[in-house]
């Protein structure tokens, strides 16, 4: 799936718009993506992205880097042999997209705002 479009709070996916944090799979979005502590992303709010079984996670942790991704949860997805990558949201937009179009399963876990 191809991200057109991302500004603070708005992203554009295969030409569809969205407004909150999203969770990208290689055949679906998920637009309705929220952490059990909002700014604090824990192994629990990955649990549908470790069934759909990536090869790469790229978390976006909002355009002011706000949302957090403690090494607990790091070493989480990588015990499970995720690789992980860690950006802002405008850097793992370019990020994702490159790495999508090599054809590896890839999953974006998306912060639009902070």
């Amino acid at each position: 799936m191809e991200i057109t479009s991302y500004s603070f709070g708005r992203i554009s996916i295969e030409g569809r718009a969205y407004t909150s944090d999203v969770i990208i799979y290689p055949d679906r979005v998920d637009p309705s993506w929220w952490r059990k502590e909002g700014h604090l992303l824990r192994p629990e709010d990955l649990s549908k992205v470790l069934e759909a079984k990536p090869d790469i996670l790229i978390i976006g942790t909002g355009a002011e880097e706000a949302m957090k991704v403690p090494e607990e949860t790091l070493h989480f997805l990588h015990k499970r042999g995720v690789e992980v990558h860690v950006l802002d949201t405008q850097e793992a937009v370019a990020r994702y997209n490159a790495i999508d179009k090599e054809g590896r399963t890839v999953i974006a876990a998306l912060h639009l705002t902070c």
